[in-house]
């Protein structure tokens, strides 16, 4: 170790345990911990406002635990860094890597610059389990079919390494007159207060969040994650997103309770979040282009009313509306309200993933470049091990058969919680007096269907029987 400082530019890692990077610069030097928020190079991919509000959040946790030491800038790193790194005379500089298309080839960019200055420059895996590179087929190809890649391509590539615990660091000591209030991340008005109730961000809140999943959620994960009104989802995924914690303690707390089906369940899950994003990184226009080149010729519809009353959750369909309108209000969907949500919108208002992709991206709060793609072009069937095109969900039976008693739909489509489970799904088909009973007043306190549901899956099917020919 030298007197010299070290850079730790913390990006999608905000935490100190099982952080390779950050552990490889408190045991090369004093260290200096740099956040710049680069809304430049991600150009349509800058972050959304849910993922800024969460970020807020989450720099200030980081902040705290570094005893105030975290030096926060906005900007391009490319000039910031290098600048910053010659006004402090430090030897080198240390980052998580990230698999983005803007970034890998940002981060190659100022590597090379970086290295030009005399610095030692080193980044670290930190942010997957298996680094994308690393996964192929035995041809050398990579995977374009989930159950390969997770049975067959990560064994190969090695079982998760164990995490590593919180490094010993020392700080340089130099000026810090920053504040995360210069990048200006809450938005005005104060939404964001409402929206993250009930979450915690940062890193103590994702280990909390993480325990609290193993204790109570994690026995009835491999049938429990289906059904939106019962707590046996993880709710990890920001925290992932943003590298509170990390897939290899995920993996491996979860190991540990060797719970059967249920952790081999959770842990392909992750295996998910894996996949999608070695699909990104070998197909960099993921975001913007199918997969499948001939949904090209697709005919997608335009229809701004429709848009905007599935983004609103007043669609008439209530499972589509209770899962819209979670959105709105908690900055999170359920995962099987998602796919019921996802297939409304491209199947049977038969309008442009891209709109789903967009409106998710600006308002999740686990918006993330690889996942959310990767989803909608599964569910759009345009993607690699994409559902099949004709697999189009019924959000009625699908209501009934993940919601059966109503509490999810009641909790966010509350003018109908007086309808019958019978027809809580349906109102359409309830009878007069039933409406009249519960207080409901079809397309005056709930809307009538903006679609024949019927109708509408006839309409998705032809389409996709003319590109099919």
């Amino acid at each position: 170790m030298t007197d010299a400082p070290v850079i730790h530019w913390f990006r999608q890692d905000l935490r100190r345990a099982d952080n390779p990077a950050l552990t490889d610069a408190a045991t090369s030097g004093p260290v200096v911990p740099v956040y710049i928020l680069d809304d430049i190079h991600p150009g349509d991919w800058a972050m959304g406002g849910a993922s800024r509000a969460w970020l807020h959040r989450s720099l200030t946790a980081l902040n705290a635990s570094l005893g105030g030491r975290l030096q926060v800038f906005a900007g391009d790193p490319e000039t910031l860094l290098p600048r910053l790194a010659r006004d402090l005379g430090a030897q080198g500089v240390t980052w998580t890597r990230a698999y983005e298309p803007w970034r890998t080839a940002r981060d190659s960019r100022l590597k090379s610059t970086l290295r030009a200055q005399g610095l030692t420059v080193r980044s670290h895996p930190g942010a997957l389990l298996w680094e994308p590179m690393e996964v192929a087929k035995p041809d050398g190809t990579p995977y374009r079919v989930f159950t390969p890649f997770f049975r067959k391509g990560c064994r190969a590539a090695g079982a998760p390494r164990a995490p590593l615990s919180v490094p010993t660091i020392t700080f340089a000591d130099v000026p810090n007159d920053t504040t995360l209030g210069d990048l200006a991340l809450r938005p005005r008005p104060r939404w964001d207060r409402a929206v993250l109730d009930g979450w915690t961000p940062g890193e103590a809140g994702a280990l909390s969040r993480l325990e609290a999943f193993l204790d109570t959620g994690l026995a009835h994960y491999k049938t429990g994650r289906d059904f939106p009104a019962k707590p046996y989802v993880s709710r990890l995924s920001p925290h992932l997103h943003f590298g509170e914690i990390s897939p290899h303690q995920a993996w491996h707390a979860a190991g540990n309770r060797a719970m059967g089906a249920n952790t081999d369940h959770f842990q392909s899950e992750l295996g998910w979040r894996e996949f999608s994003h070695h699909l990104l990184y070998h197909n960099p226009d993921l975001p913007g282009r199918n997969l499948q080149g001939k949904f090209d010729a697709f005919p997608w519809r335009e229809d701004a009313a429709a848009l905007a009353a599935w983004q609103q959750g007043r669609t008439g369909v209530p499972i589509v509306d209770a899962g819209m309108r979670e959105l709105w209000q908690t900055g999170y969907m359920h995962n099987r309200v998602r796919m019921i949500t996802g297939s409304f919108l491209v199947k049977n208002l038969l309008l442009h993933w891209h709109h789903g992709e967009r409106w998710f991206w600006d308002t999740l709060l686990d918006a993330d470049l690889a996942n959310n793609s990767a989803s909608w072009q599964w569910i759009a069937g345009s993607g690699a091990d994409a559902a099949p095109y004709f697999r189009i969900f019924n959000p009625v039976t699908q209501g009934r058969k993940f919601d059966a008693a109503g509490a999810y739909t009641r909790r966010f489509v509350p003018e109908l919680a007086e309808l019958p489970d019978k027809h809580l799904f349906a109102p359409w088909e309830a009878p007069a007096p039933v409406l009249r009973e519960a207080g409901v007043r079809l397309g005056e306190s709930y809307p009538a269907p903006i679609v024949d549901l019927r109708g509408s899956r006839q309409r998705a099917l032809d389409a996709f029987s003319s590109i099919s020919g």
